[in-house]
């Protein structure tokens, strides 16, 4: 684990210098909507072609392409990004290709460390509540762990950011523009765990509980995203695709539920109101 780097000292007159790593589906609204909070932003995407969005909104743009081994220019970069920066927002999540999910806490190591050494003051981590089991009950945040249904890389990356500085939020699965659910399972027969409880997150909320974090310096926890209802995959999903006018799925018969992610933690600490906790009428806003 690598060591938390010293508080850097945070103007009293202005507000923190925030840096996105990782500007994609929530990163970039969510710069976006920091920066119109008056937050001084940096941001970085994989993607050239992204540079002039992220400069037109008023994200001063870096390219940066994370991997177990940073090559020169990256780590150069890497290095740039974070001198100055007092608040890092770590959304870069792990790939899924062959040996992805093994080189995601080497990933982190490396920014967990860059960022020690720049003396940035705060990281905000948004990991995913895969780092649950899969059983049939609700999970809260000391409930994670090392298990075959359990997504461990998720847990070592996470275990490089506990700390007073640091907080971690796990966000469920994710529904919003560009994310709409009746895709996911539409026209499929004989669907697993149709009496399961979904746990869904909407983009909106997402980017109001990370604001929350730094306006409320919610900094040494570890916390859950999600969203209030928790109706049966059958009733989501069959109503997901409906709402897109595609075939619903169908379902196996005799299915157990499975479990249902816990968020009271993070809208005590936060003070966050959600916009979507009805997740099947957040299906009108995807």
């Amino acid at each position: 684990m690598i060591p938390p780097a010293t508080p850097a000292t945070l103007p009293t007159a202005a507000l923190p210098t925030v840096a996105v790593l990782g500007c994609g589906w929530l990163g970039l609204p969510l710069a976006q909507a920091l920066m119109a909070a008056g937050y001084p932003m940096r941001g970085t995407t994989t993607t050239p072609s992204q540079l002039l969005a992220l400069h037109n909104a008023g994200i001063q743009p870096f390219l940066l392409r994370l991997a177990p081994a940073l090559t020169p220019t990256d780590a150069d970069t890497l290095n740039v990004l974070l001198q100055g920066v007092e608040v890092l927002i770590l959304n870069v999540p792990p790939g899924r290709g062959p040996g992805q999910p093994e080189a995601y806490p080497i990933i982190l190591g490396q920014v967990a460390e860059a960022a020690a050494k720049a003396g940035v003051a705060h990281v905000l981590l948004v990991s995913s509540t895969g780092v649950y089991p899969d059983q049939a009950r609700i999970m809260h945040e000391d409930d994670a762990q090392a298990s075959p249904e359990a997504e461990s890389h998720l847990l070592r990356g996470e275990a490089l950011f506990q700390g007073p500085n640091s907080t971690v939020v796990r966000m469920a699965g994710l529904m919003g523009p560009g994310r709409q659910p009746g895709r996911f399972l539409a026209g499929r027969t004989g669907v697993a765990h149709g009496e399961a409880p979904v746990n869904m997150i909407h983009l909106h909320d997402c980017i109001g509980l990370l604001q929350n974090v730094l306006k409320q310096n919610v900094w040494g926890h570890t916390l859950n995203g999600c969203a209030a209802s928790h109706p049966s995959r059958r009733t989501f999903f069959t109503a997901a695709a409906s709402h897109l006018g595609l075939e619903p799925p169908t379902f196996a018969e005799g299915t157990s539920g499975g479990k249902q992610i816990d968020s009271a933690a993070i809208r005590q600490l936060t003070q966050y109101q959600f916009r979507h906790d009805d997740v099947v009428a957040a299906l009108s806003f995807c």
